[in-house]
């Protein structure tokens, strides 16, 4: 069974909205969420940032799917200690269901802090002492640690679940995916081109056989945006206005505040999408995009529809769409 999740854009919604969509979506066949941690939206169109981690304490009471954050920076706003508690807490409250998505950060979301925002090599290098002190907390042992970014008095984790939950990292870099193939559980990544993830899945997969490990058998989770509407005039001033960074083709972890995305969204047009937002309204294009992505073996590919026509969304898809996916 092809697994179609729903992706939660707490940048975009209220919360309490949110839930009302997430369990919708489970009703019509969507399993599982990807939530979004965001501190700021990407444009002050979008008008919102729930804190994900109250925010997924709900979900799991209200759904029975997996579910996880997609993704957190464990290296600016939060000591990697309070996310392995989080993480802890919300994998012994919902066994089995919950998974810890991580990445390395955008100044959108970390520069709060004040911190100097640092380049990419030095965020890679605390993403992975980061996950060191997670994975040790998570062990259930004492454990203490001194390294170049991070410090940790000895400490341990008392509520914990009867097996870690399962840690995915977000990338597309080379050396970040073999990385990530041979220390952690699975992978994140956003929709591209088949090519493009191809040499995603291929370097993640060389990391984990180095590690002895089958990649196999590790997850791989696909976030992907789409703008639906029933007309291609709608679906298209969705994805303007409510998600004009979809159609930026270029990094966007160094840029620091939702004005600046609005002034950048100016410049976007409608071919600035091709590729990166499938803009239609035409179910089988929808429905061919996401087999396509199944069939180059990703696991896991969770739905973000870019407009506020979220039950009208939630309902097509279910009823149209999903069925129709092997």
């Amino acid at each position: 069974m092809a697994i179609i999740g729903y992706s939660a854009a707490l940048e975009q919604f209220h919360p309490n909205d949110l839930l009302h969509y997430c369990t919708l979506a489970e009703s019509y066949g969507f399993k599982g969420v990807m939530a979004a941690d965001h501190f700021q939206p990407w444009v002050p169109q979008q008008g919102h940032n729930a804190f994900v981690y109250a925010w997924m304490g709900a979900l799991g009471a209200l759904t029975k799917h997996s579910f996880g954050p997609g993704v957190t920076c464990p290296s600016f706003r939060y000591h990697p200690a309070v996310i392995a508690q989080a993480a802890a807490t919300l994998a012994a409250m919902y066994p089995g269901r919950f998974w810890l998505g991580l990445g390395s950060g955008e100044a959108l979301n970390e520069n709060v802090v004040g911190e100097v925002w640092p380049e990419p090599l030095e965020r890679f290098e605390m993403l992975q002492e980061s996950v060191d002190i997670i994975q040790r907390l998570l062990s259930g042992k004492a454990a203490r640690f001194r390294g170049k970014y991070f410090k940790m008095n000895k400490v341990q984790m008392w509520t914990l679940p009867e097996a870690p939950p399962p840690i995915y990292i977000a990338a597309t870099g080379p050396q970040t995916l073999r990385w990530a193939g041979k220390v952690c559980d699975g992978l994140i990544t956003p929709g591209a081109s088949h090519e493009k993830l191809r040499g995603i899945m291929e370097n993640f997969n060389t990391g984990a056989r180095e590690a002895g490990k089958d990649p196999a058998k590790m997850p791989k989770l696909l976030q992907l945006h789409v703008s639906w509407a029933e007309t291609y005039d709608e679906a298209l001033q969705n994805a303007m206005t409510e998600w004009p960074n979809g159609g930026m083709n270029f990094p966007k972890q160094d840029v620091r505040s939702p004005e600046d995305f609005a002034a950048m969204a100016k410049l976007v047009r409608a071919e600035n999408f091709q590729g990166r937002v499938l803009i239609s309204p035409d179910l089988e294009e929808h429905r061919a995009l996401l087999q396509g992505f199944l069939d180059l073996g990703f696991d896991e590919i969770h739905v973000h529809n870019v407009g506020r026509n979220q039950e009208q969304f939630i309902k097509v898809f279910g009823e149209q769409v999903l069925p129709k996916l092997k």
